[in-house]
């Protein structure tokens, strides 16, 4: 037999007035209308003070905070920022004594070369793949593995060896290079390596022990950028996998060997909310101290809007 129910008595549904309940929405948090022609600062205070924007605005203070403070900062990277037109801004941030440390991917120092040498980059992978020349520019792979393994040499890690070497060869294009700057400037640039994952280990010159001592030695510099970041910032642009978890390693060495790190500002900024950015960037590094953040978008829209918010509250 089906089950009976008794209808409920919606008579007695009890309300209660509009001005007792908290609304976290607030008229003041609204957005404001701007004019043709309103200046930055304008279009930045008019964003609604509400979730993305919010933080947004947020983020850019803090980072302003620290640099007043003389605090860390430190931006781990992806490929992706190099080829969506972002050199020149994160070097203008080295060369204004903003960013204290870069990490990037192995593919990152190719496209960094590549921009350095030829001011282009960024093959057509599905049109080279089908005939095995994806990937396989002479010059590229010539140039990087010969400099690793001079770096290798050296006793440099790869982001001082390649940053040098484009420096030394004077290359066309190099004020477009953040590992030159780098350089230059005496900032760290470390590269972080997985073998297989990069075009020019498919090269004849590549040597797997010099670019193995040259990640490793690159890991150890970061970890030491990373032990100085307690009050300070790090900034995850674009890589879903390599740079969170290298940057989760960092933190607990730098941590295991008596750097608390503490109150430290973490913010993922992809097109794409990731697992490995999301936990081991943003929740996992402040769980006791500090404070995670997210933003999503396109990294050639969100990266200037960012910086543009940075230098105005600086």
């Amino acid at each position: 037999m089906a089950k009976r129910f008794r209808s409920l008595d919606f008579s007695k549904v009890r309300t209660y007035p509009l001005k007792r309940r908290f609304s976290k929405v607030q008229q003041n948090d609204l957005g404001k209308t701007l004019r043709k022609g309103a200046r930055l600062r304008s279009f930045l205070n008019g964003l609604p003070d509400i979730l993305a924007a919010k933080n947004l605005k947020e983020i850019a203070r803090r980072i302003a905070r620290a640099h007043r403070r003389g605090y860390t900062i430190l931006v781990g990277m992806g490929a992706h920022p190099i080829k969506v037109g972002l050199s020149p801004l994160i070097i203008d941030f080295m060369e204004k004594g903003i960013l204290s440390g870069v990490a990037m991917n192995g593919a990152g120092i190719i496209h960094d070369f590549e921009l350095a040498a030829m001011g282009e980059t960024s093959e057509d992978v599905a049109a080279s793949l089908k005939d095995g020349s994806f990937g396989m520019a002479e010059e590229t792979g010539t140039f990087l593995n010969r400099a690793i393994v001079k770096g290798y040499e050296r006793k440099q890690g790869i982001g001082e060896a390649v940053g040098r070497a484009i420096l030394e060869a004077r290359l066309p294009h190099r004020r477009l290079s953040i590992l030159a700057a780098g350089a230059k400037l005496g900032v760290p640039v470390t590269v972080h390596v997985g073998i297989g994952t990069d075009t020019i280990h498919m090269h004849p010159k590549v040597d797997g022990k010099a670019v193995g001592e040259g990640s490793l030695k690159d890991f150890h510099a970061l970890a030491s950028v990373v032990a100085t970041l307690g009050n300070g910032v790090f900034l995850n642009l674009g890589s879903a996998v390599i740079l969170p978890e290298v940057f989760l390693k960092a933190l607990s060495l730098a941590r295991n060997l008596g750097h608390p790190v503490r109150n430290l500002t973490t913010t993922n900024l992809d097109f794409i909310p990731h697992y490995r950015p999301l936990t081991n960037v943003v929740h996992r590094p402040t769980l006791e101290s500090g404070r995670g953040y997210h933003l999503s978008g396109h990294l050639e829209i969100m990266v200037p809007l960012l910086f543009a918010a940075i230098l105005e509250e600086m």
